[in-house]
Formats: structure tokens, sequence, C-alpha cells
């Protein structure tokens, strides 16, 4: 396929390094020109502007929020002014149920399809192509790109024909996260403090109850202290956080735990972890039972 690829960050550069081995024709657009170069190196077209990106079968967008998503679909020079007829948009990044909603409207009336599909794991899974895509949209229309989740992903959950479905599923799913970090860092600043070892702690609980993936990514994480560099910053824990709070209202549904992790993520900004990664925020706890601030 002809992919046009925009946005190459840590997610984003692993995802179209993994399409060209696939074999697709990939054209790149970065703002930052290093990240272009690498995979020009690797067989990858430059595109010296979103515009250029845009003129094969499908163009993906991996961007960190709604504002640069906007940023690039919208208007004289972007995707909807410049993707051809029939060709589709995917959006794998993780945006708001409204930008969803106005991205669909926006293709359709454009006359080209637009699938979301953003993705669970993280920069060291998608370098392995072992993402988890969770997709939604004209079923037509994700048959067409499923050739691109086969070569990012080990698996590709279809949530049906609206793709509002797919971002809600992805803000749910790092809500959770973002749960499970904090109840962590509670639990590890708890033992930790009477002088059991995280590390042992954490063996223990992922070789009887907790056996999970989430929890020996993150607990790793806690137990080493390991949040620099970021794998995926701060700042962008409490963007999902906010997206979940914004869902809920809109639903009315109450998120009690989602307001708590908003109040945590900006106790760990305001105190200058912004280019920390976001499993710090489970930190705090031990920072705050006496330990050291999360660096």
């Amino acid at each position: 396929m002809k992919i046009g690829f925009i946005g190459l960050g840590n997610m984003g550069s692993a995802m179209a390094a993994n399409l060209l081995t696939a074999g697709h024709e990939v054209t790149v657009y970065n703002r930052s020109p290093d990240k272009v170069t690498a995979l020009t190196a690797r067989g990858a077209v430059p595109a010296a502007s979103v515009a250029d990106a845009c003129h094969g079968d499908v163009v993906v967008t991996m961007l960190s929020n709604d504002a640069a998503v906007e940023a690039v679909t919208f208007g004289d020079s972007g995707i909807l002014a410049h993707l051809p007829a029939g060709a589709v948009h995917v959006s794998s990044s993780t945006v708001s149920v409204a930008l969803a909603d106005r991205l669909t409207a926006a293709h359709a009336g454009a006359g080209q399809g637009f699938v979301a599909a953003p993705v669970f794991g993280r920069p060291e899974a998608a370098a392995a192509a072992k993402l988890f895509v969770v997709a939604a949209g004209a079923p037509a229309t994700v048959e067409t790109v499923s050739p691109i989740f086969d070569a990012i992903g080990q698996r590709t959950f279809v949530l049906g024909e609206e793709p509002r479905a797919a971002n809600l599923v992805k803000i749910s799913g790092n809500f959770l996260i973002a749960s499970v970090i904090e109840s962590l860092g509670e639990a590890m600043a708890l033992v930790g403090k009477a002088g059991v070892d995280k590390q042992q702690y954490l063996e223990l609980l992922t070789s009887t109850l907790f056996d999970a993936p989430v929890y020996r990514t993150y607990g790793g994480l806690l137990a080493r202290e390991e949040f620099s560099p970021a794998g995926f910053a701060a700042p962008l824990g409490l963007k999902d956080v906010k997206l979940a709070l914004s869902a809920g209202e809109e639903l009315q549904v109450p998120l009690p735990v989602a307001s708590l992790l908003r109040d945590r993520f900006l106790t760990l900004l305001a105190t200058g972890g912004d280019e920390l990664d976001w499993s710090a925020v489970g930190a705090l706890s031990a920072w705050e039972a006496g330990g050291k601030p999360p660096a």
C-alpha cells in the first residue's frame, strides 16, 4: 500500500518502520526533521508538508493530542484538503470522543474514509510490532486498511462501525493503567517504608494474583524508580485522564478515581515531573511518606 505517516514520536517512528519492513511504500512527515532522516535511511520517502504525505491510499496520524490532530487535518494545508476521495485517514492518536465524531463527519463529507485505530503498548512493543490495535469504522474501510494493523500489531480488535467507540475504549484503558500505577505506587510505599524489598514484593505480586503485563511493566518501573527517559510522558497521562473525565461527563458516568488521578498528575507536574514517564505518578506516595521525589 502507499501510506503517508504523520507523527514520528516514540510510537510513530516504530510503527512507520514496521510498515517499511512489511513492504509498504511509506511517505513520512514530522515537524522535527531528524526523525524523518532516520526513516528515509530505511527507505521511507520524506514529505516536506502534510499535503505531501496525503497522495497515497492511506494516511496514518500518530500525534500527541486533539490540537495536534486538528492542526494536520483541517485547513487549506491539511489532510481533508489533500487526501484523495476514496482514500482513508487512520487515526492512531489517543484523542477525545468529540474529535473522533468531528473527524468522522468531516471525512464522510469529503468522500474519504476514516478509521479510528488507537493502540495499546509502550514504545518497546511498537518497535517489536507487538501493539494491540483497537479499530472502529465502516467494515469495508477497516478491512481495506487491515494490512497496516497486521504490520504494527500482534492483534486487532474491531469494535464496530462508529469510530468513537475505539477512542472511548482507548481512553478507558489508559484510565485503568493510570489507576494501576497509582495503586501499585501506594502499596509499594507502604511495604517499602516497612523495609520490604520492592523488587521482591513485585515478584510476589506478579507470581500470584497479579500476573498481568501492566503490573509487570509498571511495577518494574516503580521498583527500579526508572522514570527517565519517558516512554509515555506525564503530561500525556494527565491529558488522557482528563479525556476520561470529559467522556464520563458527556455520558453522565461518575469517575471518582479519575478525579483523584487528575489531581495526582497535577501534583507530579507542579513539582517538576513534566519530563518524567507517567509511571512516576506512582512514586508520589513514597515521597509523601518521607522518601525522595520522583526523578
